[in-house]
């Protein structure tokens, strides 16, 4: 509990106690029960009158806690002195009930910092030495034992099972290898190992993390900063309102001045906009909260609000929409001779080119031949088996095939194996869309929502992605320049655009959509500009961001609507005059925990999708291909 909730707990109890005391000795008609009902509002008010007056006189502004102070009192002037304490105890019970639901959704952040240790056993010789994080230098040595927290990002020099649910939002621990990368925050379920520290404390991922989680936390919502700003207006107006209800229906009704002046008080608490203020901040705090925890982070709650009014999403592709590593999708080979599978796993393993890895994990499952391999510069690989030459790279220009033609207008890179300069064996590779890339952008079409492609790659390569997963457009061979451009254009036709990328070549597009996404695991430019991250490269992640914003712009939407008609409720009754005060302090701060509370609801994780269930079948026909 922070010391706010605990003062907050003790006023409001000393404040029921007083007021039982004075209701008892009113009940006995002992003449000193006012003196009692007077702690009680003291005791129970005093934080929100120091608030209201002290924002009264630096900020010049008005705000309902001075309301509720200014109803308390002309409670009392009257003689009703139990329905002034009554209405400071509510109110200050509200007040309470409001501090712990509103700092519910910030504790669940709160608690990530608690999550990375202060101390790192950094290894000076045989010797592992408690040393606090922040003396911690890039290049040191640290020991992470079993079960322990990893203290600072870092490259693992040995490999273990980690847990990265509290970045990532993946309940899944990750099997880690030899040179992985491994964040600090992070949980060692594995053996012991040793860090070569790669980041210092402050500029580690999870720090960043806590950085946009707190400013997201901080900034309000455009829903909320407009609630605020109509605040001092509308409490300005709630403040004349009274003093002419008091007038009018005294001498044009006949009411009696204390019934009127009573009237008026009762119009000081009900018609305060207290869960009317209340209906977006808890709301977004709780949604922004939610998010962290899936891995989600978005920079303030205006990118939220703007989520749920999205219009038009593009994508870059590499490492966005596709794996970012080729995979192999086609293979023909011109005879049965079973050593064309053998000499393709053969040459390439002499070979560290990325199209190299793909071919040797396709014909893993082949004996491997003993070669000496002899790279070609422009064409590739050429060995020498059983007096045959044997060549293995790109087509020759007088190496033609109709499937060659086929594959390069698909947008595929071909690798040709030769024997004696003659076609033995083609190979097709692309680099293929992320699981459930198709069901992602299925949902944003469901939505009424294009979904574009923008990629420096050629037209084949892009057309066939694109096909691939149903993207509505896609613009190929596009340079910075060109994607921010393009997105300019986007947000002529359409209010609200997003930009999906992860590296340095999408950083100006992201910055020039209205919501710029970036993958968290790209380029630390693209996360710096970026709008929103997602911690994981998850495009299911990104679905989920978007049910996370409707449903707070729902839930928001609900509570105004219902603030609005309790209040308007409330102040028909009281005028009907048979309200009291202290039922319309109930009506009134009942209202506002109930919006509140309904706003912490976002607090909820979302179901998922069936769409996206890990064990359903994979939609694309590419990934058969690979199996």
């Amino acid at each position: 509990m922070s010391s706010k909730e605990r003062n907050a707990l003790f006023s409001t109890l000393f404040c029921l106690l007083f007021l039982i005391v004075g209701k008892v000795l009113m009940t006995l008609s002992q003449p000193v029960y006012p003196l009692f009902f007077i702690l009680a509002i003291i005791s129970g008010g005093w934080k929100q009158t120091f608030e209201g007056v002290s924002e009264l006189l630096n900020e010049r502004t008005l705000n309902v806690d001075l309301l509720m102070a200014l109803a308390a009192i002309g409670a009392c002037l009257i003689g009703n002195w139990f329905e002034g304490a009554m209405l400071t105890f509510i109110f200050c019970l509200s007040g309470t009930l409001e501090e712990y639901a509103t700092n519910k959704s910030k504790k669940e952040i709160t608690a990530l910092m608690n999550v990375t240790p202060n101390e790192a056993l950094k290894i000076c010789g045989t010797e592992h030495i408690a040393t606090p994080v922040e003396k911690i230098n890039v290049g040191d040595l640290v020991f992470v034992p079993k079960g322990q927290a990893i203290p600072i990002d870092g490259r693992m020099l040995n490999a273990s099972l980690i847990d990265e649910s509290a970045i990532s939002g993946e309940s899944v621990p990750v099997e880690k290898k030899i040179n992985d990368e491994a964040f600090s925050g992070t949980i060692n379920l594995g053996h012991t190992f040793t860090l070569e520290v790669t980041k210092t404390s402050d500029s580690t991922l999870f720090a960043q993390i806590l950085r946009l989680v707190e400013h997201a936390q901080n900034e309000q919502s455009a829903t909320a900063t407009f609630i605020e700003k109509i605040e001092n207006i509308y409490v300005k107006i709630i403040l004349c309102a009274v003093p002419l209800m008091i007038l009018l229906t005294h001498f044009l009704l006949g009411w009696s001045f204390t019934e009127s002046f009573y009237r008026g008080m009762v119009l000081l608490v009900v018609a305060s906009p207290c869960a009317l203020v209340a209906s977006a901040t808890p709301a977004t705090l709780a949604a922004i909260s939610n998010g962290a925890k899936k891995g989600l982070l978005f920079k303030s709650g205006k990118t939220l609000e703007k989520l749920a009014d999205l219009h038009v999403i593009s994508f870059d592709k590499t490492g966005t929409l596709t794996q970012g590593d080729p995979h192999v999708t086609d293979y023909k080979s011109f005879s049965d001779n079973p050593v064309i599978p053998q000499l393709f796993l053969s040459m390439e393993k002499h070979s560290t080119h990325p199209l190299a890895v793909a071919i040797t994990t396709f014909f893993s499952d082949e004996d491997s031949l003993q070669l000496k391999v002899e790279e070609k510069a422009g064409f590739g690989l050429e060995t020498n088996y059983l007096n045959q030459t044997w060549r293995l790279g790109k087509p020759l220009e007088n190496q033609t095939h109709p499937l060659i033609e086929q594959w390069h207008k698909e947008g595929k890179t071909v690798v040709v194996l030769s024997q004696n300069n003659q076609l033995a064996a083609l190979i097709a590779l692309i680099d293929l869309p992320k699981p459930h890339t198709k069901e992602v952008i299925d949902y944003f079409q469901e939505q009424g929502i294009q979904t574009i492609m923008l990629t420096g790659d050629n037209f084949g390569a892009a057309n066939y992605v694109a096909q691939q997963v149903g993207l509505s457009n896609f613009y190929s061979g596009c340079l910075p320049a060109d994607k921010t451009r393009l997105v300019k254009e986007q947000q002529q036709d359409a209010t609200i655009n997003a930009m999906v990328g992860d590296g340095i070549n999408d950083a100006p597009a992201l910055a020039t959509a209205s919501i710029g996404i970036a993958m968290g695991e790209g380029t630390d430019v693209a996360m710096e500009v970026a709008d929103m991250v997602l911690m994981k490269n998850d495009l299911t992640k990104l679905t989920y961001s978007h049910r996370l914003a409707k449903k707070m712009k729902r839930v928001i939407r609900q509570n105004i609507v219902f603030s609005l008609s309790v209040i308007i409720l409330l102040i028909a009754s009281n005028f009907l005059q048979f309200l009291t005060l202290p039922l319309g302090v109930i009506g009134h701060e009942g209202s506002t925990i109930l919006v509140i509370l309904n706003g912490l609801r976002l607090l909820l994780p979302l179901k998922e999708l069936d769409r996206f269930n890990k064990s359903s079948c994979v939609t694309c026909p590419l990934y058969k291909a690979t199996l």
